[in-house]
């Protein structure tokens, strides 16, 4: 332990700059900041420090690079800078996690936001590192307990595995996000609030994760009056946290809530960097951007540990054809769509069972098991798909007998999907058999 200790203190020396170039404020429009002096100098990403005249220092962060100007994106209010101020090249951002992390809130720069001291790590760790190779990755893990009675069976959970968890506003994404976080056994939770109403942080770890949970969970925060750049980092940081955990050989649950407003701060971002918007007001990037994040959770090789990932989505109107929601149903290992009708009728969580699909499937299940989902699935799709006939009155009992079995059967089916608490995926299968082989439906 203090080899490893004297030869993290003599790298860092090592990497010291006796110099640094420093570059001038030339120009100030637009919510940007353009240096002269640096165009040698900088690297995209890089962090400036900005010295104004009265001695204040403004963090700001490299977005673009020409011959002339390098122009800059700051991380704070612009009141108070003037022209001529100094800037300084820093590096590119970085974080050193460490144990005494867990039961922590922290903001993307690694800073204590619960106002207490927060020790640093040994190692410093990129906040843009590459995934495990493709090559080397283990398979999936085995079926996870998820708290969620339909998660549990019909929309199974494996270790390693990426979901999606899309929904529109106020149709319980976040509670959903709770119950996970509760029930999903592993060993180290990271949560990325990423733009999140200031009073939802601690309600979140107070209330629905809890002094328990806390122990061996990490919270980065940056709230939605944060500037762009700290919301996009939002989801590096705790990937960057995530991934440190991972390397150790733990099991890392991953949340984050949500992708929208990461794709949203990198488009205020990318505007300014000079950007054309594509795909409806998101810049090209988006998407390399949020595949990049994305690959970065899954499973680890065989000396690590497994990062198995929820990435909520917020759907505008909820429209599931939104750029952002289609780019990660292309990505992720699987999308669990929430309802605004379902929630409307007072089930939640409003898990719509026919848009959701779970890619760990068929092999998370035995061969009973997916028999189960397949028959479920075949009774969920006649009732929804009659749901109008059967509210207005016009069928008649005995003219359809699959169809009197998906009436019959419906109320059991529906309250079983919304049910919550802890449980085992086996005994939900149980529960499900019952319910299928007292309305007599065969699979």
């Amino acid at each position: 332990m203090q080899t490893d200790f004297l030869e993290e203190a003599i790298r860092k020396i090592e990497s010291i700059k006796l110099v640094n170039p420093i570059g001038k404020v030339s120009a100030i429009e637009d919510g940007q900041i353009k240096v002269t002096g640096l165009s040698d100098a900088a690297h995209m990403g890089d962090l400036m420090h900005i010295r104004g005249f009265s001695g204040d220092v403004l963090m700001a962060e490299t977005v673009k690079i020409d011959t002339d100007f390098v122009t800059l994106m700051p991380d704070g209010p612009l009141s108070g800078l003037s022209l001529g101020a100094q800037v300084v090249p820093m590096s590119e951002r970085s974080l050193a996690p460490c144990d005494e992390w867990l039961g922590r809130i922290v903001d993307p720069n690694g800073r204590p936001l619960d106002h207490k001291s927060l020790p640093k790590g040994l190692q410093d760790r990129p906040l843009h590192s590459a995934p495990p190779a493709a090559a080397d990755r283990r398979p999936y893990g085995p079926r996870l307990p998820t708290g969620s009675f339909a998660l549990n069976t019909l929309l199974p959970l494996v270790h390693g595995q990426r979901l999606g968890l899309f929904a529109g506003s106020g149709v319980g994404k976040s509670s959903l996000l709770g119950i996970l976080a509760q029930n999903v056994p592993c060993d180290v939770i990271v949560i990325a609030m990423i733009g999140e109403r200031g009073r939802e942080i601690r309600h979140f770890t107070e209330s629905v994760i809890g002094p328990e949970g806390m122990k061996k969970c990490v919270v980065v925060a940056a709230t939605s009056e944060r500037p762009a750049l700290e919301r996009r980092r939002c989801a590096w940081s705790a990937m960057t946290i995530a991934e440190h955990f991972r390397d150790q050989g733990h099991s890392v649950l991953f949340l984050a809530d949500s992708v929208t407003r990461f794709a949203e701060a990198h488009r205020e971002i990318a505007s300014t960097a000079g950007e054309s918007p594509s795909l409806q007001g998101h810049p090209p990037s988006s998407m390399q951007l949020i595949t990049q994040l994305c690959e970065r959770a899954g499973p680890g090789t065989n000396s690590s540990g497994d990062i198995t990932a929820i990435f909520s989505v917020l759907v505008p109107g909820s429209d599931m054809e939104d750029p952002i929601a289609d780019i990660l149903r292309g990505v992720l290992d699987g999308h669990i769509v929430l309802d605004r009708e379902i929630a409307e009728r007072g089930r939640y969580p409003a898990i719509s069972l026919l848009q959701s699909v779970s890619r760990s499937l068929p092999e998370a299940a035995s061969k009973d098991e997916n028999a189960i989902i397949s028959a479920v699935r075949r009774v969920v799709s006649l009732y929804e798909s009659n749901e109008l006939v059967i509210r207005s009155g016009l069928h008649t009992e005995g003219a359809d007998e699959e169809l009197d079995t998906a009436i019959k059967i419906w109320p059991e089916l529906d309250a079983f999907i919304g049910k919550c608490g802890p449980s085992q995926p086996t005994d939900c299968f149980d529960k499900l058999r019952l319910i299928l082989r007292r309305a007599g439906v065969t699979y």
